[in-house]
């Protein structure tokens, strides 16, 4: 245990902004993954509607 008082306080600071900023990426990361998620639906819904347009149009 005394081992780690001395690595903790010289290492702290940076352990803990990597932390904060694994914290950030994590959820920006969510957000992609959701986006990912969600584009076939997406993209079937558009191409759906372009077909139906082009129904209109003739």
């Amino acid at each position: 245990m005394d081992m780690w008082l001395p690595l903790l306080s010289e290492f702290g600071f940076p352990v803990m902004v990597t932390l904060y900023l694994l914290h950030r990426v994590e959820n920006k990361l969510d957000s992609i993954n959701q986006s990912i998620v969600k584009l076939p639906e997406h993209l079937y819904q558009q191409q759906y509607r372009s077909i139906e347009q082009k129904k209109m149009v003739e």
